[in-house]
């Protein structure tokens, strides 16, 4: 008899459609027979299954067994497939009969008594299977069930074990499918417990961060060790707008993929956070391998990204970072394939100002020679200072401020201007599909970014005099459009240009 299920395979954080075909037929000697480009762990899986079925209570097949996972030039690669390929056997060998096969997909992993295990990229499975109107919904192992559904265009269907499963499509265990739970997720999980008000001190430095955060702009912070460039950076995710569902979904799919999303939370309702070591690879930072997976800065999208001690990376990790900066995506080609990753985030740097860390410290002496400070700085490339917007110095805390001084600019506070600036911004774009000031092109910029005699003849005089590239120039009217944003102005005034071009002098100061 022939069996064909429906099933699916990641490709990049992508589900693509498979078809399982199962034939068993009169034959001398046993045997199983799997094609369909299966990878190792694909192959392997035969002899779990085997042991899988006969420890349920079934009956192994002793005749001659063909499996094709199907379209047959796709490779496939994860023990999703063993429950389909079970579920097959059994269905080609006479052990039972149902129609709901041709209106469910299935996936899982199975253990040696039959009992399920976990898969990767559930969430991607059941948004490829709500695009097929054929399927009614898909069965999955219950401890993926919540996440699968978030997708609401889909029954899921939760299992503990292969018995399970076969009972449910002889219509003798009936199983309610799992309740969506996307409003209640965003309420339990949705609130922070870092606030800006634990940062004392450092309010021109909040101000920076908030303009960064309200246009979605890139920061670079320069400064002494413990200075609290750590803690700005960490409370970043407290003062940009909710994640939306759509969203939350976009960035969820990523986790899912690389298994990453935490136990009980199946989906990512706070913006993400990353923090990689400087010893990071170029592939673990922006994803690679010879199966294309996700890097650091997809793992970053719709979040942010946080480089600490930027020096200290290597730089031609640092270099890989301008395409994905630019475009909000990530391109990783291989031989055979070629997967598109999203990566859309904000950067935070950081950096002390030299080895030491101390210079320009009235408090402690730097010892570093100028060659010193020289080799340090040049680690970081031109190019990639250009892509970042905002460069600030986050001077040290007088004993007397953190001691005795008032609470900071609460998170709530800040939030409520980057609302304020990113409500504007959203009217402003809502024909394109920019978003933010940080990702206008330029063309919008020289459509939005008008400015009056007084503003451009301070702008040019300030290009002219620290010999701004044009990405740079471009960047500092982004600020300023952003600072007018937060203060409500429709027009952008002197003020305003003057206040973004003191956000592009550190460059000049530390790197000269």
């Amino acid at each position: 008899m022939l069996a064909k299920l429906h099933t699916f395979s990641l490709v990049g954080i992508d589900a693509a459609a498979v078809v399982a075909e199962v034939d068993v037929s009169l034959a001398a000697m046993p045997k199983t027979v799997l094609v369909g480009l299966p990878e190792q762990a694909v192959k392997e899986s035969i002899h779990r299954i085997e042991r899988a079925l006969v420890n349920s209570g079934f009956v192994l097949p002793d005749n001659r067994c063909v499996i094709n996972l199907a379209p047959a030039e796709m490779p496939k690669q994860a023990a999703s497939f063993d429950l389909p390929v079970a579920l097959g056997l059994l269905a080609a060998s006479g052990q039972f009969e149902s129609a709901l096969l041709d209106e469910f997909a299935v996936v899982g992993e199975l253990a040696l008594d039959g009992a399920m295990r976990p898969v990767k990229g559930a969430l991607s499975m059941a948004i490829a299977a709500a695009e097929l109107p054929r399927l009614r919904g898909l069965i999955v192992p219950a401890h993926n069930a919540a996440e699968a559904a978030v997708v609401q265009d889909v029954e899921v269907i939760a299992v503990n074990s292969l018995a399970e499963t076969v009972a449910f499509l002889t219509e003798q265990l009936p199983i309610e499918p799992t309740p969506s739970r996307v409003s209640d997720l965003f309420k339990e999980f949705g609130q922070y417990e870092d606030d800006f008000g634990d940062v004392r001190g450092q309010e021109m430095a909040k101000r920076a961060v908030m303009l960064a955060a309200a246009g979605a702009h890139n920061i670079l912070m320069v400064g002494s060790p413990g200075t609290g460039k750590t803690m700005l950076a960490k409370r970043m995710p407290t003062i940009l707008p909710r994640l939306t569902a759509d969203e939350s979904i976009e960035t969820s799919r990523i986790y899912s993929v690389l298994g990453k999303l935490a136990p009980g939370r199946p989906l990512m309702v706070r913006r993400p956070f990353r923090a990689p070591h400087h010893t990071i690879s170029n592939a673990g930072l922006v994803g690679g391998g010879s199966t294309p997976t996700p890097g650091e800065i997809s793992l970053a999208h719709n979040g942010v990204l946080f480089l600490d001690e930027l020096p200290e990376f290597n730089r031609t990790t640092l270099e890989v970072l301008r395409q994905p900066l630019e475009e909000g995506t990530v391109s990783i080609s291989r031989a055979l394939r070629s997967s598109d990753f999203p990566a859309d985030f904000m950067l935070i740097a950081s950096l002390n100002p030299c080895p030491c860390g101390y210079r320009n410290d009235p408090r402690r002496e730097c010892h570093c020679s100028v060659p010193q400070i020289e080799r340090y700085i040049n680690k970081i490339s031109g190019p990639l200072l250009d892509r970042i917007d905002i460069h600030i110095e986050v001077a040290a805390v007088p004993f007397k401020e953190l001691a005795h001084g008032p609470p900071g600019t609460d998170s709530r506070t800040i939030a409520e201007q980057v609302a304020t600036a990113r409500a504007a911004q959203s009217k402003r774009f809502a024909d394109s599909g920019t978003r933010t000031n940080g990702q206008m092109t330029s063309r919008q910029v020289r459509e939005v970014c008008k400015l009056d005699n007084a503003s451009r003849d301070l702008l040019e005089a300030n290009v002219n005099e620290m010999g701004l590239s044009a990405r740079a120039h471009d960047k500092i009217l982004r600020v300023a459009r952003t600072i007018a944003d937060v203060e409500g102005s429709a027009e952008l005034r002197q003020e305003h240009v003057a206040e973004a071009v003191n956000y592009r002098m550190l460059d000049r100061r530390f790197w000269s």
